[in-house]
């Protein structure tokens, strides 16, 4: 039963990303709602009760008062589901409570409900406004192309899955539901107060993910973590902060996606310096107590492009020869440190993990092990005795691999490109939105090359819709001129007359 869910969730992904008229679109989106109550009664225990089913008529209800309001005010669509995107409400879903859902114990977190709810919610909006005749526009196929294909193989690998379990369960709460994130925020109406809504949005969730982490810094205790990040602080002389989330990378990347988007507005000066700078360093101070590595490379890269897109010559070349010869710096360190101690040592345990995701690529090159098994596979695999517990990769690009084969590998290249395509056809029209998005997505990009977490980040979906919203609108929107160094030269005064 959920083999055939997922093949019909696959041509659903399809159309709802890929359609280009309002009879495919509405059918895509009625297929991802048909494969996701599919897998939904594949995980959820079976119950059943008087309350429960008042509990789901009042969810119902409320779906359809929002949906009424999204019908009415499209626009804002975007901004509620970047507003909503990074919680997860501490729920558990579980027979042995008495309405299936109950909260968690021992800090754990839960689903990303509220998320969920707000995509029931637009999804249901956009079918009525397609079926009431409104237009559709018609999205870059350069992005929507690529991405269509690799959520439908994402989807129907479900039926070649070494971990069937844990391929369901990723597809039920992020690849069918992010499918819907992207055809819904794509194909909202593109309003032109809609960018700065979105950058104030995006800094003020991350002052409150910052000052929820010094809190914790300053108090010692987490509000929500994983029970390894709970034991690494009781035996390390440092402290890792995860403020609203459960892992401090996840908690680091957030913060540093909104100092991504202040570099922006600081060098094309839409935000005065001193306001600026006070909230770059406010953020830093809640970064640094992650102690995410990953979040910090991330943030010197979407930093370099950045830059290195705005500056002048001079400060290319500048730039151009510090990164050249930091990486030849990290190159000799690291080649030194490999003679010294062994590689899994030095990274932390990352190599064997590379290697053993190599492996089952190796073992299943075509089409993979499915979504979400490679974590099974390389213990089955590769690590055999050595290690009882499922580890990813940490590499997203090798997670791919291992998963999709090398069908999916060529359907990532070609997704990459099309996101650089089209950031940069709404940087041609927009300066401060395009490099927004872009630095946004090379923050996403360059963490998941060593944290590994990428296509399940719904930030990620959501970018991209409004990339895509952006690149279709009718309007032209509002053009931004670069702040390089001849921009800022005063103009010679008119001769009098």
């Amino acid at each position: 039963m959920a083999e055939a869910g997922a093949l019909v969730g696959a041509l659903g992904a399809f159309l709802a990303i890929f359609g280009r008229s309002r009879p495919a679109v509405v059918t895509g989106i009625a297929a991802l709602g048909a494969a996701e109550l599919v897998l939904a009664r594949e995980l959820v225990p079976s119950t059943s009760s008087l309350a429960l089913a008042a509990l789901g008529v009042a969810g119902a209800l409320a779906i359809a008062a929002l949906a009424a309001l999204f019908v009415r005010f499209p626009g804002v669509v975007p901004a509620v589901v970047v507003g909503v995107a990074p919680f997860r409400l501490p729920f558990e879903v579980s027979a042995e409570n008495r309405f299936l859902v109950g909260l968690g114990e021992a800090g754990a977190l839960g689903r990303l409900v509220p998320l969920y709810v707000v995509l029931a919610a637009t999804a249901v909006a956009l079918v009525w406004r397609a079926i009431r005749g409104d237009p559709l526009p018609v999205l870059p196929w350069a992005l929507t192309l690529p991405a269509a294909l690799l959520v439908a193989l994402m989807t129907a690998s479900l039926v070649w899955a070494y971990d069937p379990v844990a391929a369901e369960d990723r597809l039920a709460f992020f690849v069918v539901p992010f499918a819907v994130l992207l055809a819904v925020v794509s194909r909202a109406p593109f309003r032109p107060w809609l960018p700065r809504v979105l950058a104030v949005e995006a800094v003020a969730l991350a002052c409150l993910f910052a000052a929820v982490g010094l809190g914790e810094a300053w108090a010692r205790e987490l509000l929500f973590y994983d029970p390894k990040v709970a034991v690494a602080n009781e035996y390390t002389s440092y402290f890792r902060v995860t403020s609203l989330f459960s892992d401090p990378s996840i908690y680091g990347r957030h913060v540093v996606a909104a100092i991504a988007v202040l570099v922006v507005a600081l060098w094309l000066a839409r935000i005065s310096f001193a306001l600026g700078a006070l909230l770059v360093a406010f953020l830093w101070a809640g970064l640094y107590f992650s102690y995410s590595q990953s979040s910090m490379l991330a943030l010197a890269a979407a930093t370099v492009v950045v830059t290195f897109l705005v500056a002048d010559a001079r400060v290319r070349r500048w730039l151009a020869g510090a990164a050249v010869a930091l990486a030849l710096v990290g190159a000799v360190t690291f080649a030194t440190l490999l003679r010294d101690e062994p590689a899994e040592r030095v990274t932390s345990g990352r190599s064997t993990l590379v290697e053993d995701t190599w492996t089952v690529f190796s073992n299943h090159p075509l089409a993979g092990v499915g979504v979400a098994s490679q974590p099974a596979a390389s213990r089955d695999e590769a690590a055999g005795a050595r290690r009882e517990r499922r580890n990813v990769s940490h590499t997203a690009p090798l997670t791919i691999a291992a998963e999709l084969g090398a069908l999916g590998v060529v359907l990532y290249v070609a997704f990459l490109a099309g996101v650089v395509r089209v950031l940069w056809a709404v940087r041609a029209r927009d300066e401060a939105l395009g490099l927004a998005l872009l630095a946004v997505a090379v923050v996403l990009f360059v963490h998941s090359l060593v944290y590994g977490v990428f296509f399940d980040d719904p930030v990620l979906w959501a970018t991209l819709g409004i990339a895509c919203a952006a690149a279709v609108a009718r309007a032209p929107v509002r053009a931004v001129e670069p702040l390089r160094a001849e921009s800022r030269r005063s103009e010679p005064a008119p001769a009098a007359r």
